[in-house]
C-alpha cells in the first residue's frame, strides 16, 4: 500500500504541475500579446486553457505509463435517469435561489425597471423583441441548453479535476478532505486570468488577491457539488454539465441589477453573497462525503486509478 500511495502522490505532483505551468503560459498570452481581456482573442485563449487539464491528465497517464483504464467518461446512464434529471435541472434551480438570496440581502440593487434588459431589447427592437420576451429566452438558455451548450470545454477541465485528480486524491485522503483539496488546486489555477479581470474585474479593493481568494472559495463550493456527482456516477459527464450550467449561467443575475454593486459580493453566483445557496449545497454533500477513502488492495492494479 505504501508503494502504490507514493506512486499515486508522484502522479497527482506531475498532473498539478503540468496543469500550472501549461495553462498559466497559455493565460500569461493574453499580457504577453497586449490582448484585453475580455475581447474575443483572450476568449478564445481562456476557452483553450480550459483543455489544459484534460491534456495534462493523459499526458501524465503516458509519463508514468499508468494506462487509461478509468478516465470515468463512462455516463452510466442506467438506473440514474432520475440522477441525471436532478443533476440537469437542479444547478438551474439554485442559481435562481443565489439570484434571490443576493437580491434579499443587498434589495438596493436590484432593478425593478430592468434597464439592461430593456437596453438589450431596443437594441434589437427590428425584430419585435420586447423585454418580457428577452427574459424568457434568457431563462430558457439557462434552465434547457445551459447544461450542454459549454459540456465540450467543461470537460476538457472536468477529466482532469474529477476524472483524474480527485479520484487521485480519494486514496490517500478522505472523500470530504479530497473533494476540498480538488477545489482549491483548481481555485489557485484560475489565479491568471482572475488578476486580469475575470468574473470580479479589477477595480475593487484588495485587487487582485480578495478576487483570487473569492474564486478559491467558489470553486471549493462548486467543486464539492460537481466532485460528489462524478463520484456518486462514477462519472466526470455529470461534473461537466454542472459546469457548462454555471457557466451559461452564472452572470444571469447581472441582468437583474443596478450598477454600483461589489462584484465579489454578487450578483453573479461567484461572489462571496451569490454563491450561498450553493455553498450551504456543498456544506450538505461534505458532511455526506464523509471521512472514508477509496484505497485499493495491494493486489489491485494500479491502472484502476
Amino acid at each position: 500500500m505504501e508503494q502504490i500511495n507514493k506512486l499515486v502522490k508522484t502522479r497527482i505532483t506531475l498532473f498539478v504541475a503540468l496543469t500550472y505551468v501549461i495553462a498559466w503560459i497559455v493565460f500569461m498570452l493574453i499580457p504577453i500579446l497586449g490582448i484585453t481581456y475580455g475581447s474575443p482573442v483572450s476568449i478564445i485563449i481562456a476557452a483553450a486553457a480550459m483543455f489544459v487539464p484534460a491534456s495534462c491528465s493523459i499526458l501524465t497517464r503516458l509519463i508514468t505509463k499508468e494506462g487509461f483504464g478509468n478516465m470515468y467518461l463512462r455516463p452510466h446512464f442506467k438506473g440514474n435517469i432520475k440522477k441525471y434529471l436532478l443533476v440537469f435541472f437542479g444547478p438551474s434551480a439554485l442559481l435562481f435561489m443565489s439570484a434571490a438570496v443576493y437580491f434579499m440581502i443587498f434589495p438596493g440593487i436590484f432593478d425593478p425597471e430592468f434597464e439592461i434588459l430593456n437596453g438589450l431589447a431596443s437594441s434589437k427592437n427590428n425584430t419585435g423583441l420586447t423585454m418580457n420576451l428577452l427574459l424568457l429566452i434568457l431563462v430558457f438558455q439557462v434552465v434547457i441548453i445551459g447544461p450542454v451548450i459549454n459540456i465540450i470545454p467543461t470537460l476538457g477541465e472536468e477529466l482532469g479535476w474529477r476524472g483524474y485528480l480527485l479520484p487521485k486524491l480519494r486514496n490517500i485522503v478522505s472523500d470530504r478532505a479530497a473533494l476540498i483539496i480538488t477545489g482549491v488546486i483548481w481555485g489557485v489555477w484560475h489565479a491568471p486570468i482572475i488578476a486580469m479581470g475575470h468574473n470580479y474585474g479589477t477595480n475593487y479593493s484588495g485587487y487582485p488577491w480578495l478576487g483570487i481568494l473569492t474564486m478559491i472559495a467558489f470553486c471549493v463550493v462548486l467543486g464539492v457539488i460537481e466532485g460528489y456527482a462524478a463520484i456518486s456516477f462514477e462519472s466526470v459527464i455529470p461534473a461537466a454539465m454542472i459546469h457548462s450550467l454555471v457557466n451559461a449561467g452564472a452572470g444571469f443575475p447581472i441582468f437583474l441589477a443596478k450598477g454600483g454593486y461589489n462584484s465579489l459580493l454578487g450578483p453573479s453566483i461567484t461572489g462571496l453573497a451569490g454563491m450561498i445557496p450553493f455553498a450551504a449545497l456543498a456544506i450538505i454533500l461534505l458532511i455526506k462525503a464523509g471521512n472514508g477513502t477509496a484505497r485499493v488492495s495491494d493486489k489491485q492494479s494500479t491502472e484502476r486509478y
